[in-house]
């Protein structure tokens, strides 16, 4: 494509050089810039896209996108107030507009995001729909499976992905919106029809300040939809938001278990093995659900699903099957198999409120005593960490605390910041930080009837110590060092 029909409808504050040029690649990363490439230079959190021009036009860049001032006389510079921005619309561009041609789900919220797009694809599936996945396991196109370092990719990769499901004849895509994406114009150019919030914990902190901060990040996502926006009464953020965007064009469904509104759940019934309920909406809609993931906090999940789809006009009967034929996303509170006298869960939990959730619920069916082994991830928010101690120690019987996934911190350091909220319980507690021995010695000392739950990296498959990257996958884990000890 041209690039001056890339960059036609943009705001540009300078241009040096001639800009009749044809760009046939598109690249933050220097590295990657073929013959007929434009660079577009972005500033980063550990570098900055600037320093590597010379790179990009020694590997073929024909055209540099800035947002600082640079001399250059090789090739033509175009210079933005904000290139992040920049890039979102020569990305939608440069694909054809792509999400203009797909039925848009955004999903976002601190818990409940994964599960969410995971049962809409579920029932949208059972409706003959054709459906994408973009979000935390992997983005999900025809069966193909590709992985991402981030949530939701940057603009220049997601406008790629939704052209590659529009040549797959995808005609839904359904996305975790996560709030940084949302602050640094990943999704800017993204045209979603649905919006859907599922609740607000404390979270990325150290990214956003504030929880007020974090939930206005939350809330962009909702003056970005045309056909509905879908809240949680139940959620005091949501309560806000639902003030904040009343006046709207875009048509507003809300769900809740203990306030009034458009979805409700009734007569919920748990019996430690499936969670049954009726879901009450409007225009006579009841339908009766049972799940096979005994937590509450499944309700909240199915309820979000259950208004998205009938926003896009699913029948009940049909919402109602793909949900009783859902068997649970990878990773979120899942069950391993084959292990004697005792029982263990994994799951993703690696906020205070997703923790909480998850030892709530096991609490509720857990025979003898309930086993937690939990660490939290270095390098992001720290004030959580003895939040998330003091709600091991009140829900546990007993606690292991353990390395997550520590990156560049001193593991010991972490764990001691848990351990200062895991005091305030008098909660029972050791610190091993061996990951393995950590699940080894709950193994070992898990009695008949016990439950073991092993948070915070559910479906992850690698440990993440220093500037190395390891093979690590906690189910796995859990079955090696229950045969090593006899337990299977």
């Amino acid at each position: 494509m041209d690039l001056k029909n890339l960059i036609k409808e943009l705001e540009v504050e300078s241009i040096y050089g001639p800009i009749d040029v044809q760009i046939d690649n598109i690249h933050y990363d220097s590295r990657l810039i073929k013959p007929g490439g434009l660079f577009i230079c972005i500033e980063g959190f550990m570098t900055d896209g600037h320093n590597y021009i010379n790179e990009a036009i020694e590997n073929g860049a024909v055209a540099i996108a800035v947002e600082k001032e640079i001399h250059e006389d090789r090739v033509p510079i175009i210079r933005f107030k904000n290139t992040r921005r920049a890039m979102a619309s020569i990305a939608s561009n440069f694909y054809g507009k792509p999400s203009q041609l797909l039925d848009m789900i955004g999903v976002t919220g601190t818990n409940g995001k994964t599960s969410v797009t995971y049962i809409i694809k579920s029932i949208l599936e059972n409706y003959d729909r054709k459906t994408a996945i973009i979000g935390t396991l992997a983005t999900l196109i025809n069966n193909e499976k590709m992985y991402s370092a981030r949530t939701t990719p940057e603009s220049l990769d997601l406008q790629g992905l939704f052209r590659k499901m529009i040549d797959g004849d995808v005609d839904t895509c359904i996305m975790e919106v996560s709030s940084h994406s949302l602050e640094l114009n990943r999704v800017d150019e993204v045209s979603f029809k649905v919006g859907i919030f599922t609740n607000l914990t404390p979270d990325h902190l150290d990214f956003h300040s504030t929880m007020d901060n974090y939930r206005e990040a939350k809330k962009k996502l909702f003056y970005k939809t045309t056909h509905c926006n879908i809240i949680n009464l139940d959620d005091e953020a949501g309560r806000i938001i639902v003030k904040d965007i009343k006046n709207l064009d875009t048509p507003l469904l809300t769900y809740s278990i203990n306030n009034p509104a458009d979805f409700v759940a009734e007569n919920i019934h748990n019996n430690g093995k499936e969670l049954s309920f009726d879901v009450v909406g409007p225009e006579n809609f009841n339908i009766k659900l049972t799940l096979k993931t005994p937590a509450l906090f499944a309700v909240y999940n199915a309820l979000a699903s259950i208004a998205c789809c009938y926003s896009l006009g699913v029948p009940a009967d049909i919402i109602a099957d793909g949900l009783n034929a859902f068997i649970g996303v990878p990773g979120r509170f899942q069950s391993i198999d084959g292990l004697k006298e005792f029982s263990a869960v994994v799951d993703y939990a690696h906020t205070p409120d997703a923790l909480e959730n998850v030892l709530k619920a096991a609490k509720e069916f857990t025979k003898n005593k309930l086993i937690t082994v939990f660490g939290c991830g270095g390098d992001r928010d720290q004030t959580k960490r003895p939040v998330m101690g003091e709600i091991a120690g009140k829900y546990s019987d007993f606690s292991i605390i353990t390395s997550d996934n520590p990156r560049s911190e001193d593991p010991y350091v972490i764990l001691s910041m848990i351990e200062e909220g895991i005091k305030r319980t008098k909660g029972n507690y050791i610190i091993i930080e061996d990951r393995k021995e950590a699940i080894r010695e709950a193994v070992k000392m898990a009695e008949a009837g016990d439950l073991i739950v092993i948070a915070g990296k559910g479906h992850e498959t690698t440990q993440i110590v220093k500037d190395r990257v390891l093979v690590f996958d906690d189910k796995q884990v859990v079955l090696e060092v229950a045969g090593e000890e006899g337990r299977i």
